[in-house]
């Protein structure tokens, strides 16, 4: 997947996470993808800023827990994933990965 797929991908889910009043960033060495919940709807753009919860992982990374391949806790514990900041917030990645 490209940074372009996984904004689109994110962008066509947005609609199923519930206004937190919080931002969600994944970052990539390609780039990142920002999730803003603070409105009414989720929105999903490249814009590098701060957020409430970063997610720093590697696009082959995101793929693996997108198809089932690997499970997040221990992507997490085996430091293909790391997460700053609102651990409760990165919960919620999964409803946005779920087709």
């Amino acid at each position: 997947m490209t940074l372009a797929e996984i904004t689109k991908m994110f962008d066509d889910h947005a609609h199923k996470v519930p206004s937190t009043g919080k931002t969600m960033k994944l970052s990539f060495d390609e780039g990142v993808v920002l999730i803003d919940m603070t409105g009414e709807q989720a929105v999903v753009s490249n814009e590098d800023k701060d957020a409430d919860c970063t997610i720093i992982t590697k696009i082959e990374t995101l793929e693996a827990l997108r198809k089932g391949e690997l499970n997040a806790m221990m992507a997490v514990m085996g430091g293909k994933i790391k997460i700053k900041g609102d651990m409760g917030l990165a919960m919620q990645l999964q409803s946005l990965l779920a087709d």
